[in-house]
Order: C-alpha cells, then sequence, then structure tokens
C-alpha cells in the first residue's frame, strides 16, 4: 500500500482482541491488551501495524472487527460447517461450555455490505484526540477502527437448535467445557458504524442459518 500509492487500506481485525474484557457489549473505545490467544495476539498486532503506517507515512487504514462471522462459502473448519456436517452424518457434535456460550453472530452479507462501506470512507485523523486520555478507536493519525456485529448474542443452544430445525434432525452432543483461549461471550457495541456509516448489520440467526443450509445442499448435493 505504501509503494502502489493506495488510497485507503481497510483490513480484517476480529472481535477475539477482547480478550479479558467483561464489559459488555464491546466497545471500540475499549482497552485491548489482554488478548487470551494467539489469534487475538495476532489480530492486534495487525491493528498495531496498521496505526504505525497510519501515521509514520500518513496511509488512512481501517480495521473491522469482525463478530463470529457465518454463512456460504466460509471456512469448513468452522462451527456452522462442522456442526451441519455432523449432524447429517449422525455423528455427534462438540458443544463447548456446555452450550452457555453467548456469541454476536453475524451473517456473512451483512460483513460484506459493511466492508464495501468502509472502503468508501476513508480514515482520517480525529482533531479532538489526545495522548492525555487516548482514545483507542482512533487517532491523530489517519486511522480508525470499527465493530462489525449483529448487536444481539445469541445462545450457543439457540444457534444449533436453528441447525436442528432447518435440517429436520436433532444433533446428538457432547457438552464439553470451555476451551483454554476462548471467550464466553461477544457482544459489538455498534454505535460508531451507524453514526459513520448509517449501517447497523441486521440479518436474523432464524434467516443466515436458513440461507447457509440452502446452500450447503446445493453445493454438496446433499439429500435430507
Amino acid at each position: 500500500c505504501r509503494q502502489f500509492g493506495i488510497a485507503h487500506l481497510a483490513y480484517a481485525s476480529s472481535s477475539s482482541v477482547y480478550g479479558l474484557n467483561e464489559k459488555m457489549p464491546f466497545s471500540t473505545s475499549d482497552n485491548v491488551d489482554h488478548p487470551i490467544s494467539l489469534y487475538a495476539a495476532s489480530k492486534k498486532s495487525n491493528e498495531l501495524m496498521a496505526h504505525t503506517y497510519s501515521y509514520l507515512f500518513g496511509l488512512p487504514t481501517t480495521g473491522l472487527r469482525f463478530f463470529t462471522v457465518y454463512g456460504p462459502w466460509g471456512r469448513p473448519d468452522m462451527a456452522l460447517f462442522l456442526f451441519t456436517k455432523a449432524i447429517l452424518e449422525g455423528k455427534p457434535i462438540d458443544v463447548f461450555n456446555h452450550g452457555q456460550m453467548l456469541r454476536d453472530f453475524t451473517y456473512i452479507d451483512d460483513i460484506v455490505e459493511g466492508v464495501v462501506r468502509v472502503l468508501d470512507h476513508n480514515a482520517t485523523p480525529n482533531p479532538t484526540w489526545s495522548g492525555l486520555n487516548p482514545d483507542p478507536h482512533s487517532s491523530k493519525a489517519p486511522y480508525k477502527i470499527y465493530n462489525i456485529g449483529n448487536n444481539n448474542p445469541i445462545k450457543l443452544m439457540d444457534f444449533i437448535e436453528a441447525i436442528e430445525k432447518e435440517l429436520g434432525v436433532v444433533a446428538k452432543k457432547n457438552m464439553l467445557p470451555l476451551q483454554p483461549g476462548d471467550v464466553p461471550a461477544t457482544y459489538a457495541n455498534v454505535e460508531d458504524l451507524v453514526k459513520d456509516l448509517d449501517y447497523k448489520p441486521n440479518t436474523s440467526i432464524q434467516e443466515g442459518i436458513k440461507n447457509f443450509i440452502q446452500w450447503y445442499k446445493e453445493f454438496f448435493k446433499v439429500c435430507v
């Protein structure tokens, strides 16, 4: 970007950067210095590198903290794919934290819409930013951070029930404890996204799961 004169870098960060934070919903104004997984630490590092480039070279950068993205064409190692595949094959699914997780599941179309809007909204310096009381999600450099989440945390068991309903099959479940490096809940504050971009993700779990299951059956030629 620096060498080729790119006008604006928008990049993927993650809700995982909130780590040990417990105040809900997660706000971009919150400190995120306590990640609890190497993945989260790498995403926090991305944000720090971006800020440095913004400051040193005037490169506008915008980091987007995605919250539990799901939908068609996703990664096959993520929960929705794993659950759907296992349920259709009659195999048990692993349900961590005994199903007590809360996740701000965000449908892929909502993520894409947010990315497209951000691309045309270059990060600019915050004229009120002060090093005496530094605002974590903006800077005197052309740097900005946004959450992109559904702003509506859902219980993991409700997510699974939506999959079961669309498949017409009840899952066999292995109830397991919380995994190391995982957080019990995520919840996105999207006030800045609404204020700056007039946008708020709003696809319901029921609609998103229905779209995914329809795509999955067609893509993998599944007959249920």
